[in-house]
């Protein structure tokens, strides 16, 4: 069991969690955390989730590919996903490699994250 410093916090603000990864996280630690993430959607009844990766300097296809998985389980689970704070020179890596988040909704951080989710609940979507 690993005693250092969380890699990750999930938080629950009503019925949206907001998932923080606090730094890189390896294949194994991708996959924990995605299966902690969906096991808490369900626990808490979540309707959003919110993942906030500023911290990353760099997100590998691993982790652009689970972060995609998660937002499709999320929805089939009745939850609307939102990546935020992805940093600019990780969009510039993405974009050149040809990488992205998919039909994943982002926004530029925590607080236009929580707005979109917002919206979505005043228009009556599923968030």
């Amino acid at each position: 069991m690993n005693s250092g410093p969380a890699l990750v916090s999930i938080l629950r603000q009503g019925d949206t969690l907001v998932a923080s990864v606090h730094t890189a996280l390896d294949d194994s630690e991708m996959v924990r955390f995605q299966n902690d993430l969906v096991q808490q959607i369900g626990q808490h009844r979540a309707r959003g989730v919110i993942i906030d990766v500023a911290a990353l300097d760099v997100i590998d296809s691993f982790a652009s590919r689970t972060l995609q998985s998660i937002a499709d389980i999320a929805r089939l689970r009745g939850a609307v996903t939102v990546i935020v704070g992805i940093q600019p020179d990780v969009a510039f890596a993405m974009v050149r490699l040809g990488m992205g988040m998919g039909e994943v909704p982002t926004a530029l951080d925590l607080e236009e994250g929580v707005a979109y989710l917002a919206r979505l609940r005043s228009a009556g979507g599923q968030a």
